[in-house]
């Protein structure tokens, strides 16, 4: 009986030929941007956080005269490294009207009749500043032969016993936004194909963003009474901040694909989280972290949430004016995204959108060969 011939289209695929076929080029180039994301994220938390140091704390004096005030001053902006940025101010009410109002971060009130002078913080507004703070005039005022005591004036509630509650039900907010969006463009494609579709996303993520505000909200205040008297306002900043997070990893998306969750990763998660004022405040942070921190929603949202529930929306509208800018850019973006790219989709893919889809123009093209070939052969 004669054998049938080899068929090579079913013969068993070498480990090398299943290796190649498992790890081709698109699935190399995702995994070094992960590795790239990695190592990022340890750069940029370890850097933030390995040596937090106060830089140009805004501080006030209040003296028993304006000579003795001055003199304070100089030698509190002179100590190395320039920890505190000191101002006299005429009296201990206007100091702690300074502190309520955000413009000073603390307040020295020297002692007339004595060698104990008192400190004024506001834990409300983060307790890393009110740490170092102690220590530099701890430290400055030994030399003069000087102690403090430390009076806060913004205490924390009492559920959120390190003020950390705020940042952690921001972060929260950030993530429900990048991630619904992700999962958004895995189960529907990454870019709307008309701005009909664009339009409809942008919008359908209003109902989400206003019930991740809601249950944030809700739990911080009267699920567990970590941040309590401000519920609607919380329930707006983080509709707003949800909102911002998700259409804007919509943008990135429309332009990059499937790289535009890595580019929302590397914006909100590894630059964002860092510098928000969480466990350091900015203050305290290095000035790459200080500086990007008042851009970033992330910081943003933290320091609104601060700013309402300690200190009674003092300046928080330049906080909530930058996320709402961030929610308009990735609506803008994202239609422009549209737009641009709908009519010349075979430009804009950059990769495929799915394994599943290059398996199937891998199978076309095989069949289309096979056809040609078969074509080819002389009639037995």
């Amino acid at each position: 009986m004669a054998r049938e011939p080899h068929d090579p289209k079913h013969a068993a695929r070498t480990f090398s030929q299943e290796l190649r076929s498992s790890i081709d080029a698109r699935t190399v180039v995702l995994m070094i941007g992960v590795l790239l994301l990695q190592v990022a994220f340890i750069w940029s938390y370890v850097g933030a956080f390995h040596e937090p140091k106060p830089k140009d704390v805004p501080v006030g004096i209040v003296a028993p005269t304006q000579q003795i005030g001055e003199q304070a001053v100089a030698k509190l902006n002179a100590i190395d490294g320039s920890p505190v940025k000191a101002h006299v101010v005429s009296s201990e009410s206007a100091a702690r009207q300074e502190i309520k109002n955000v413009d000073s971060s603390a307040a020295l009130v020297i002692n007339p009749s004595g060698t104990q002078d008192t400190l004024l913080v506001a834990s409300g507004g983060g307790t890393s500043v009110v740490t170092s703070m102690e220590t530099v005039f701890t430290r400055a005022l030994a030399t003069q032969q000087r102690t403090i005591t430390t009076t806060d004036i913004v205490p924390l509630q009492s559920g959120d016993a390190r003020g950390l509650s705020g940042f952690y039900l921001a972060i929260g907010w950030m993530v429900g936004g990048y991630l619904v969006a992700s999962l958004l463009g895995i189960a529907k494609g990454t870019r709307a194909h008309n701005l009909t579709r664009a339009t409809a996303r942008v919008l359908g993520l209003v109902p989400y963003a206003f019930l991740s505000g809601l249950g944030g909200a809700l739990v911080v205040d009267q699920g567990l009474g970590a941040i309590t008297g401000h519920f609607w306002a919380l329930v707006g900043i983080g509709t707003l901040v949800s909102y911002a997070a998700s259409v804007v990893t919509i943008a990135f998306q429309s332009f990059l694909g499937v790289l535009g969750i890595g580019l929302a990763v590397l914006l909100f998660v590894v630059l964002g989280n860092p510098s928000a004022g969480g466990a350091y405040q900015s203050d305290v942070l290095p000035t790459f972290w200080r500086v990007i921190g008042d851009w970033l929603p992330n910081g943003c949202a933290t320091e609104a949430i601060r700013r309402v529930v300690y200190f009674g929306g003092a300046g928080v509208w330049p906080f909530v004016l930058t996320i709402l800018g961030w929610a308009v850019a990735g609506i803008v973006l994202t239609l422009l995204g549209t737009k641009l790219l709908a009519d010349e989709e075979h430009l804009s893919v950059l990769l495929p959108e799915s394994e599943e889809e290059l398996d199937e123009l891998r199978r076309a093209a095989a069949e289309t060969s096979d056809a040609a070939t078969e074509g080819a052969q002389p009639a037995s």
